[in-house]
């Protein structure tokens, strides 16, 4: 049985997997900067700051897969992302090289091509553009994992999730949105694919008005079984109590588009006119 390290386990997306993972990867080490507050006394955890490289190796050790989720997850100062997710990033993959790890899943973000607008459908395969600090730091974690992929061998799937959650929470997120149980899908998909080397994947349900072209996880076995048309009323409903946001609304990063632009507006236009 394999032993599968998932940091971040006191965040928001690893809370909800701490529930999810245990009945198909039993040997399940937690970590994050802090303990969660409602750690079990059946579950696993040792404490460590990404920031810091002799802590990421004794997390590290004995593990056979990694899901990272660790790190700095929304917009914020340029320092704290910097510690948390560049500096981090880099620190967990070396860890997992030196102490044979085989695989790590990598939690991406679709902040790390926020700013393609949303008439735009586009595949894995086109040129980052980060809707922030934030976004940056993934387009940085998704090279870092090609490099020690391609260098020395790690076996590295990289999720550019949507929205995580139980239910799409406004009209953008009918096009993100990301089931839980189709995230623990997409994780054995990378832990487990025999052909993986290098992937990134959209962590995205089964969302017809998808903006993404997620033909690469399918050819890796995704099914998902989330489907945002089921909980479009709701969407609607909470979409109408929002205010209108002309740079946000048009670019599939949303309000971390809006969030300190002062660029040229112009350019909106100009992409509705392509």
């Amino acid at each position: 049985m394999p032993r599968i390290l998932m940091t971040g386990a006191s965040g928001g997306i690893g809370t909800r997997l701490r529930k999810l993972l245990p009945p198909i990867y039993p040997d399940l080490l937690l970590s994050d900067i802090r303990p969660p507050k409602d750690l079990g006394a059946n579950e696993q955890f040792k404490a460590a700051d990404l920031s810091d490289l002799a802590q990421c190796e004794a997390i590290c050790e004995g593990v056979d897969g990694i899901i990272h989720f660790g790190g700095y997850s929304v917009e914020g100062p340029w320092n704290d992302i910097l510690q948390a997710n560049i500096i981090g990033g880099y620190n967990l993959f070396e860890a997992a090289y030196r102490k044979g790890v085989k695989r790590v899943v990598f939690a991406s973000s679709n902040h790390a091509v926020g700013f393609y607008p949303r008439h735009h459908k586009i595949g894995t395969d086109v040129t980052p553009r980060p809707d922030g600090r934030y976004g940056v730091s993934k387009v940085f974690g998704e090279a870092v994992g090609a490099l020690y992929a391609d260098k020395h061998g790690l076996k590295v799937t990289c999720l550019r999730i949507g929205n995580f959650g139980d239910v799409p929470l406004d009209l953008r997120r009918i096009s993100i949105w990301l089931k839980p149980e189709d995230l623990v899908q997409l994780c054995q998909i990378g832990l487990e694919h025999p052909d993986i080397h290098f992937e990134i994947f959209y962590g995205v349900s089964l969302n017809e008005r998808a903006w993404w072209d997620n033909h690469r996880a399918y050819e890796f076995g995704y099914r998902p079984t989330g489907r945002s048309e089921d909980h479009v009323a709701h969407a609607m409903a909470e979409q109408a109590k929002l205010k209108p946001d002309p740079v946000g609304d048009h670019y599939q990063g949303g309000a971390f588009c809006s969030n300190e632009f002062d660029g040229d507006t112009s350019r909106i236009i100009d992409w509705n006119k392509r």
